[in-house]
């Protein structure tokens, strides 16, 4: 009964403590966009990794003026407080894993690109190993014909916590340099060949 109490507890606080939070570091940072020179208008799948989650939805903002998108979310409980946390910045979400149990979820995305919605995801969530990608990214854009644009969010200065992600918290009162890249199409490519395309390009700016 104690342990049920504080979980509901920690699902309606931190929430909005952690949006609190990212506002806050957003908005008292410097920031500087590093945009793509195409922006597609059919729906995208935008790739980061699972480190650098933190910021990304005001990435999103860049591309859309009115956000549809939904991003995939482990159904565990750190995940369930994520998507909360998403429904502040107005995001959608799909609880599950491209990995485990992974065909569930990659219908739904699949649903949802062909509704229109954009599909956040991270390709080495929700548990790693860091910086791997994994199949369900490369098999969600190529079914539906979707380009990838990957996204980078470096912070002049942060904390690093000591999860497997190596999770990054950007300090306030910093500099937010924020990159996507140009739309990358991988239609025609064997799985093997799209994955490292996109490690490739997920590791340009990625953090150590």
């Amino acid at each position: 009964m104690r342990k049920r109490f504080l979980r509901t507890l920690a699902l309606t606080l931190v929430p909005f403590i952690g949006a609190f939070l990212i506002r806050f570091i957003y908005f008292t940072s410097r920031k500087q966009f590093h945009m793509p020179q195409v922006i597609p208008q059919e729906p995208v799948v935008f790739a980061f990794w699972h480190g650098d989650l933190l910021l990304q939805p005001y990435l999103y903002y860049q591309f859309r003026k009115t956000p549809k998108a939904k991003v995939l979310i482990s159904d565990h409980f750190d995940g369930q407080i994520i998507a909360r946390i998403m429904t502040f910045f107005r995001l959608g979400t799909i609880h599950g894993s491209t990995t485990r149990g992974g065909a569930k979820v990659l219908i739904q995305g699949l649903k949802s690109l062909a509704e229109g919605y954009d599909i956040g995801i991270t390709p080495d969530g929700p548990k790693g190993p860091r910086y791997t990608v994994s199949d369900g990214v490369v098999i969600m854009a190529q079914k539906r014909q979707a380009k990838v644009i990957v996204y980078s969010c470096v912070p002049s200065s942060y904390w690093q916590l000591g999860s497997w992600d190596r999770f990054v918290i950007p300090k306030p009162f910093g500099v937010l340099n924020f990159y996507a890249s140009e739309p990358i199409d991988l239609m025609g490519l064997e799985i093997n060949e799209a994955k490292e395309l996109l490690h490739k390009a997920l590791m340009l700016h990625a953090l150590t």
